[in-house]
């Protein structure tokens, strides 16, 4: 497949630096735009469109930087990378422009292969960024897509599984989206953390979007990923309902037909396809048709579970879903840190959410996030790690 031709926008009212940058972006392969002045509608800059943008502040008014605010605050040009040139005696002054939509910046006149650079490695980010899912920082359906034709093209054999979280329309309507994007962010995390301990270090975890989840892995780990992932996600997740909840064990809500109904917790589907000869799969469509095949079962039974595309060719029906059993003793004694330390009136329900979106996104030990905030002393942590030792030896078997 042949490479798309980048565009280039150089707003600049310096004659000597357009022809020096227009050169050599033209023999580099580039589609080369060059305006003297700021474009104050945003819809020239649409008609462009183009892949960065390079505006030379020192060559102009500050209006220059008012344009970047407005290209950052449209929907269609938010994404686009802006780089702008200043002089060294501007820089100090500059940086504290930089808010107003600024990616990069150099110094003036640039090295043309410096400004290259520096042009590549924006688009890249804002490539990933425009494919990202916000909530959770995950790849999103486009990057999902590439990665599984990366794996198709080159005939690998893998693992697909596609994560459906069941029930958690209820729990939106019963407990708001907030705490619905905690449980998102806590799967995320939960996924992340099994894959990094029981997969391979190049396998792939996605973000479809809502509550649906995507990884892929070798055929020789997806037992024990599935396995872990459903134990450490009905450990967890059900602390994100009240004590009442979760001791009842379902919430009252309406379905659909505004009917009310008794709404179990929430669990998770996992429908698993294996690919394991190039004879199979040829497409990624493919494999989405089995996966919505599956989906479509598993939604049939209760908790969580995970099953692999498996049929009989006689009978072409699906073998028995794989479920794995969790041992009461883990689900009756098992406290996550946050909730002994809420249990113990040691941090705030508010502190807790905080604490978790630090350790979340940084990945750091959820006690140590809780000290670095100044929300718990070390005493505190250790008292309460060794209460959680205590009524539970240890959840997942390695």
């Amino acid at each position: 497949m042949q490479e798309k031709i980048k565009k280039i926008l150089i707003i600049s009212s310096d004659e000597n630096l357009k022809k020096v940058l227009n050169f050599c972006f033209d023999g580099w392969g580039y589609e080369v735009f060059l305006h003297d002045s700021p474009v104050n509608d945003v819809n020239q800059i649409k008609k462009i469109s183009p892949d960065a943008i390079v505006v030379d502040v020192y060559s102009a008014s500050k209006i220059h930087l008012q344009i970047c605010s407005l290209l950052k605050e449209d929907l269609i040009t938010a994404f686009i990378p802006i780089i702008t040139l200043i002089n060294k005696r501007q820089l100090r002054e500059q940086l504290l422009h930089l808010k107003q939509g600024v990616d990069d910046y150099l110094i003036k006149p640039p090295d043309p292969l410096d400004l290259r650079v520096r042009i590549e490695m924006a688009i890249k980010r804002a490539q990933y960024s425009f494919y990202t899912t916000p909530l959770t920082g995950l790849p999103g359906g486009r990057l999902i897509e590439e990665a599984l034709n990366d794996r198709l093209i080159k005939n690998s054999a893998f693992s697909f599984g596609y994560i459906d979280i069941d029930n958690f329309k209820y729990f939106n309507d019963i407990y708001g989206y907030v705490k619905g994007d905690r449980i998102i962010m806590q799967t995320a995390y939960i996924l992340y953390t099994v894959i990094r301990k029981f997969g391979n270090k190049d396998d792939f975890i996605g973000h479809i979007g809502g509550d649906d989840f995507v990884f892929i892995t070798s055929l020789d780990k997806y037992v024990s990923v599935c396995q872990n992932f459903i134990c450490l996600f009905d450990n967890i997740v059900p602390f994100h309902y009240t004590t009442a909840d979760r001791e009842r064990g379902f919430i009252v809500a309406r379905d659909r037909n505004r009917k009310v109904r008794k709404a179990s917790m929430v669990s998770v589907s996992v429908a698993i396809v294996n690919k394991h000869n190039p004879r199979e799969f040829k497409s990624v469509v493919e494999i989405n048709e089995k996966v919505t095949e599956i989906k479509h079962y598993l939604k049939e039974i209760p908790g969580s579970k995970f099953m692999v595309e498996r049929r009989e060719q006689a009978s072409q029906e699906f073998q028995d879903p794989s479920i794995y059993q969790k041992k009461e003793a883990i689900l009756e004694n098992y406290r996550p840190l946050g909730q002994v330390l809420l249990e113990q009136n040691i941090i705030t329900a508010e502190q807790l959410d905080e604490a978790l979106k630090a350790h979340w996104r940084k990945d750091i030990r959820l006690g140590e996030t809780l000290k670095e905030l100044g929300f718990i002393e070390e005493i505190q942590l250790k008292q309460a790690l060794n209460l959680q030792r205590e009524k539970l030896s240890h959840l997942i078997e390695s």
